[in-house]
């Protein structure tokens, strides 16, 4: 019988923690099937994997490849996925036992087509391990919880809760006929991963469990600030992708379509964020130039971010008020949402 979920554990040099990953899998058994995906290792991350195929071979799997970037990895766990559905778990990250056992219930009702949903979204939980505190992100105030529904019944979304990579779990043949397209050497593509296969999703199943855990803390990570800041040509990269790439303007479903807007805007919204947190001149008129290019080549949408109100926390305020009011803003208001979300 068909495996209920794929799961694909990108890994780069990830000796120190892909256990904990792996262990946190294995409570689902046989009705899981679990990819290792090793992208260019030189430590003994596949080594590790080999250990864990010898006691569970009809469970763990183990693809070696050149090294090309984490959503190189991710597609590749994609292509190669058998599951019912699949989803993405990285390397320093792990799932609750509990939650993924409630989650395998749900997708054991979903073999059946008329109950299936093309996609299972749970809550996730930024776990600050180095500070002894975490934060849960859940969606009980937008989402009707543990049944079947579609866009129409969605509700307003909450400032800082949106469906990122670690809440999702998509059906395998949707995200695999999505036409998803995740740019090599490339961090923060799970943004991508998220909004290719929405593009085609009618209906939707919230299942309110903490199941993703996810790890901050870690000097090397890439959602670490000054990593960020480092790498905002990345950051610029997957913001355009998502402007010019996804086709959004085509979504006939209104509801669908102000989703994948919003999305975009919290995306936008960071780009601008960390372009001012960087704080020199020269940013500041990447950014400037940045909003033009939007204007220019997507004026929809643009026109759509500048119609909401400043309250919404959207790019208004760069645009609309003074320079030397908005730039200080933007970085205060950046640094509470910090404070409050706990996002890196």
């Amino acid at each position: 019988m068909q495996k209920l979920l794929t799961v694909a554990i990108p890994c780069f040099n990830s000796q120190d923690y892909v256990n904990r990953a792996i262990d946190s899998l294995l409570p689902g058994k046989d009705k899981v099937e679990i990819i290792v995906v090793d992208d260019g290792s030189t430590d003994d991350t596949s080594k590790i994997a080999e250990e864990y195929i010898k006691k569970y071979p009809d469970i763990v799997r183990l693809i070696k490849k050149e090294n090309g970037g984490h959503g190189d990895a991710v597609m590749t766990g994609l292509k190669n996925a058998t599951g019912l559905y699949f989803r993405v778990l990285d390397s320093d990250d792990w799932l609750d036992e509990s939650s993924l056992l409630k989650l395998l219930d749900v997708l054991e009702e979903m073999r059946d087509p008329g109950k299936a949903a093309d996609l299972v979204i749970t809550n996730y939980v930024y776990e600050k391990v180095n500070e002894g505190r975490s934060h849960p992100i859940n969606y009980r105030k937008t989402l009707p919880v543990g049944r079947l529904f579609g866009w129409d019944e969605v509700g307003k979304w909450a400032m800082g809760s949106y469906i990122l990579m670690h809440s999702a779990t998509y059906r395998t043949e949707l995200a695999l006929n999505s036409g998803m397209k995740l740019p090599k050497h490339t961090f923060y593509v799970d943004h991508l991963f998220v909004c290719y296969p929405m593009r085609l999703v009618e209906k939707m199943y919230y299942l309110d469990v903490d199941l993703y855990r996810y790890f901050i803390g870690r000097a090397d990570q890439s959602v670490n600030e000054k990593v960020m800041l480092s790498r905002m040509d990345q950051q610029l990269k997957v913001n355009r992708l998502m402007l010019y790439e996804l086709d959004v303007d085509s979504v006939t479903d209104k509801a669908k379509r102000e989703y994948l807007y919003y999305y975009t805007e919290i995306v936008t919204q960071a780009t601008v964020s960390f372009l001012l947190r960087l704080g020199t001149k020269e940013d500041e008129q990447v950014m400037q130039a940045f909003l033009d290019e939007i204007q220019e080549k997507r004026p929809v949408y643009y026109d759509w971010i500048l119609e909401k109100p400043f309250y919404r926390h959207t790019i208004g305020p760069v645009r609309k008020l003074p320079h030397w009011f908005a730039y200080p803003l933007y970085r205060f208001v950046y640094l509470i949402a910090r404070k409050v979300f706990g996002f890196n």
